[in-house]
């Protein structure tokens, strides 16, 4: 997939760092890897072919298979102990070696929660952690992508999460690199409004 990057202090001169780069390669090739023909075949392969449905579950399938693949851990808890480290709430989507990654596609409401979890991750913190990292990646969808895959209008995307930013530029004390995935170059799923339409979800192709 193509995507657009946003670095929040200076995550790009961090993530060059040899400490780094590995397991931020890991996450670019990854996106790199997810082909047109890849979300069109899982999308299909969806119940009723994909539609009344976007492609936010086939991206983030997608996306979990080949993290792990890389060995990254899924649901990678940030604290210790029964009383936090159970808790969905308290776990991010990806975590290895010196990054925590959150791969967001819910309600723009959640963006900065989304932002503070890596925060959470790398900063000293009064409960035990189970993972320490130094850099957070937020990977999300663009408008383009949010449009042309049938999101929810209500779903945060990338142009919207800058925007937050400055606002919490005093919680976000660590380096941030935010990743806005771009729409497919070949194909669209049909619109699911105006409201009513029994087949929003099909794929359109574009070539």
């Amino acid at each position: 997939m193509k995507f657009v990057t946003h670095s929040y202090r200076h995550a790009d001169i961090v993530l060059a760092d040899p400490r780094h780069w590995e397991f931020y390669k890991e996450i670019i090739e990854v996106l790199n890897s997810i082909s047109d023909e890849d979300l069109k075949t899982n999308h299909a392969s969806k119940k009723n072919n994909g539609v009344k449905s976007s492609l936010a579950s086939t991206i983030n399938l997608l996306i979990r298979n080949r993290m792990k693949e890389k060995g990254w851990i899924s649901e990678a808890s940030i604290f210790q102990g029964q009383e936090y480290g159970t808790d969905k709430v308290w776990r991010l989507d990806f975590a290895k070696g010196s990054i925590s990654v959150e791969v967001a596609f819910n309600h723009g409401e959640a963006i900065a929660w989304n932002l503070l979890k890596p925060v959470l991750a790398s900063e000293v913190n009064n409960v035990e952690k189970a993972i320490k990292t130094e850099v957070g990646i937020l990977i999300t969808t663009t408008k383009n992508l949010k449009v042309a895959g049938c999101f929810d209008n209500a779903v945060g995307e990338f142009e919207k999460v800058l925007r937050y930013l400055i606002p919490l530029s005093t919680l976000l004390s660590v380096p941030l690199m935010i990743i806005g995935l771009d729409a497919p170059e070949t194909f669209k799923l049909k619109p699911k409004y105006p409201i009513g339409s029994e087949d929003w979800g099909a794929i359109v192709d574009l070539i």
